[in-house]
């Protein structure tokens, strides 16, 4: 059952800016002629504001009067900032007297909802205990996004503790504190509330999709960039862990938590992340790990014959084609015939650009015999819902990490922090059942807090060493190194299965259109699930990735919009 809020949340936020910002200043000259921000890129925005066809006011005006639109559809902001026409009004002036920040300046941007905000706008991870939270400091990479320019417009929705709750079943895109969000490729909603298309990761892509705000800031694990992105035909960069910095977002697992843009455009995103990368941050020691670009600028790699010479591997064996795998670990039956066809057009595609196909190029802990040797046989160590203790060989690193970091996390809040442990978290939702803290349950954060940090540290470390050796030296590194790749080409989302782990960059990429096999799609035979791809570089290689990516786009642009969101009018 689909319940409406907007008009008891946007509604008051939006008019709320509305007001603020008549009053606070005169509303500028209208431009020339009309500016659309229906598929608008950032350069796109920028040009009109230069030469005077539109303004960050009007960019803005035109966001909420979507968000109003459509958010009672979607489900895909958590807040929106109620000072956002006074910060445009603001930029405008700024502009206006010969001043402009950065690549950003009055672009209206999301953040995802486990994202510290300080000003205007709470910060909840999900949770309904922080459900009107105000941090007491901004992450690190709000402070860089406002430097250049941008306006934090919402939060964007997410899974709840980014996917770490519930018990065995929990729908992407669902949290506590506002409930279930949908998928503008497809946003009818079962009768049990969960959608018909999969949002397929906590991150939400569907506010950037469908058109709501420009850009979005997600967070990634396990996959919650690349699984969204791809699911709501956006680019999505998850660069090297470390490039951006970690501090002052909810963490589930530092060693490999990150954060990375998701936009309609690989331009777009490689704004994004230049802004975002910056300076090295003294709260976060990884952010010393990659050299960055010259002046953060990721856009002089964006050439549209990038892949003319570019070596590009294809791991066919368990990742395209159907594979047994030893152990416990379930068989891969191959890509369904649609999937496949779409890759094989992607790779004719990469061909037909200048780039060399390697297929296969295989990763060896993928082929290995030997369970302990295999990947698959190394999947997280989730809560024995079922009974049954998870076997040795899963690994423990999230489930660890998630206590120790997010109890570290917490204390960064000071007497401003609603629970002061996991531990009292669990407490607080248990009280709170009867109010929706625990719809699904909270059998992984029960998991989480029983691991002893100083007891099962060696378990930890172990694992650890068994997830980089086994997604690095044994997998994307030996891939790379034995075939000289420049890249990996692996279907949708996939690699991010390898890329979280290893800590290596990865961008999506939208392409094809696949039937939606999901319970949820009562049998349809329509092609309304977008099926992208993914490319995977080595260590530190985000610059010559986004090249890659965008040479790609260029010569397929595939993206299409979600039909039922349609633009206001045609001119740009």
């Amino acid at each position: 059952m689909r319940v409406s809020r907007f008009s008891t949340t946007f509604a008051v936020a939006i008019s709320s800016a509305m007001a603020l910002s008549s009053c606070s200043a005169p509303p500028p000259a209208a431009p020339p002629r009309p500016f659309d921000v229906v598929e608008a890129s950032i350069p796109e925005m920028q040009a009109a504001m230069r030469d005077g066809r539109t303004t960050s006011r009007q960019i803005v005006a035109q966001y909420l009067t979507r968000i109003g639109l459509y958010e009672d559809t979607l489900n895909v902001a958590v807040a929106v900032n109620p000072n956002a026409l006074a910060h445009a009004d603001a930029l405008d002036r700024e502009r206006a007297a010969g001043r402009v920040r950065g690549p950003l300046h009055g672009i209206p941007v999301a953040v995802k909802d486990n994202v510290l905000t300080k000003d205007d706008l709470p910060t909840t991870g999900g949770m309904l205990a922080f459900r009107r939270y105000q941090a007491p400091y901004d992450a690190t990479l709000v402070t860089k996004l406002k430097d250049a320019g941008a306006i934090i417009l919402a939060k964007s929705t997410m899974s709840e503790l980014a996917g770490w709750f519930g018990d065995s079943f929990r729908p992407g895109g669902y949290n506590a504190a506002v409930g279930q969000s949908y998928n503008p490729y497809d946003a009818r909603a079962n009768d049990d509330g969960t959608p018909v298309l999969e949002v397929s990761g906590s991150s939400s892509g569907g506010g950037v999709a469908a058109n709501l705000w420009a850009a979005n800031v997600g967070t990634s694990t396990g996959g919650s960039i690349e699984g969204p992105a791809n699911a709501s035909m956006l680019v999505g960069i998850r660069p090297s862990t470390g490039r951006i910095s970690r501090y002052g977002i909810i963490p589930l697992s530092l060693d490999q938590d990150t954060a990375g843009p998701m936009t309609k455009s690989v331009a777009d995103a490689a704004i994004m992340l230049g802004v975002m990368e910056g300076a090295p941050d003294a709260n976060d020691a990884r952010t010393a790990e990659c050299t960055a670009p010259p002046n953060y600028d990721y856009t002089p790699f964006l050439k549209a014959d990038a892949l003319k010479g570019v070596r590009i591997g294809i791991p066919r064996d368990g990742i395209y084609d159907a594979r047994q795998f030893p152990g416990q670990a379930r068989a891969f039956p191959g890509l369904k015939p649609d999937e496949l066809a779409s890759m094989q057009a992607a790779i004719a595609a990469l061909r037909e650009a200048g780039a060399e196909v390697v297929d296969p190029a295989d990763l060896p802990s993928m082929l290995a015999l030997e369970p302990a040797k295999n990947l698959t046989s190394h999947n997280i160590c989730e809560a024995p819902f079922n009974g049954k203790a998870s076997d040795d060989l899963c690994s423990v690193v999230i489930r660890y990490g998630m206590k120790r970091d997010f109890n570290r996390w917490l204390a960064t809040l000071g007497d401003s922090a609603p629970v002061k442990s996991l531990a009292a978290l669990r407490e607080w939702n248990a009280a709170h059942k009867d109010q929706g803290a625990m719809r699904y349950g909270q059998g992984r954060l029960d998991y989480a807090d029983s691991t002893d940090v100083e007891q099962d540290q060696a378990r930890f470390e172990r694992n650890r060493r068994e997830d980089l050796t086994l997604t690095r030296e044994e997998g994307l590194d030996a891939a790379i190194t034995a075939n000289k790749l420049d890249a990996l080409l692996f279907p949708g989302s996939s690699g991010a299965n390898y890329a979280t782990k290893a800590g290596y960059p990865i961008v999506v990429v939208p392409f094809g259109m696949v039937i939606n096999y999901g319970d949820g799609a009562k049998g349809s035979q329509d092609k309304t699930r977008p099926f992208g791809l993914s490319f995977v570089g080595a260590h530190c290689a985000d610059a010559k990735l986004v090249g890659i990516a965008y040479a790609f786009e260029q010569a397929t642009k595939r993206r299409v919009q979600p039909p039922a969101f349609a633009a206001t009018n045609s001119a740009k």
